[in-house]
């Protein structure tokens, strides 16, 4: 199959999208791995996420790190960028957006493995991490820790 074709499905690489106004909202697009059959960790990294405070509305700020082992799927990295900003005016918990992110990527692509670390700032004095993977990390594959240390403020 020609790459024109393993990529004409996709809406929004190479041409103006706008932010989605909510996670429910936002097109996570998936593509098909070029390496299928080989065993790889792929990394994303997003320092700088945001969401809300659902009783407060006070912005919320996190350091997300997620790893997964694809099978037959990657996700689309522009359709990732998307959605994770669509939570920028997102109300939910520092538990609820972690797991939910890391679940909705799971639903797309299938993938052998998927971690999240949500590595959160301080609300009310207090920084919550959060973590979810959907099972023992693969034995023949080399996932490296995520390097986020613990909030230790000015320390």
């Amino acid at each position: 199959m020609a790459k024109s074709d393993i990529y004409s499905g996709l809406t929004q690489l190479g041409q103006a999208t706008a932010i989605p106004a909510s996670p429910e909202e936002a097109v996570l697009e998936r593509v098909p791995n070029p390496q299928e059959g080989t065993r790889y960790t792929v990394r994303f990294t997003a320092p700088e996420f945001t969401s809300v405070c659902p009783m407060t509305g006070q912005p919320d700020f996190a350091h997300l790190v997620i790893d997964y082992v694809p099978e037959k799927w990657l996700v689309e990295s522009k359709s990732l960028k998307l959605y994770l900003t669509s939570f920028r005016n997102h109300g939910a918990f520092h538990e609820d957006c972690t797991v939910s992110i890391g679940r909705r990527l799971v639903d797309l692509l299938e993938p052998d493995w998927l971690r999240i670390g949500g590595y959160w700032y301080p609300r009310g004095g207090i920084p919550i991490d959060v973590f979810y993977q959907t099972g023992p990390a693969p034995a023949d594959v080399w996932i490296p820790e995520q390097g986020v240390p613990t909030y230790r403020g000015r320390g």
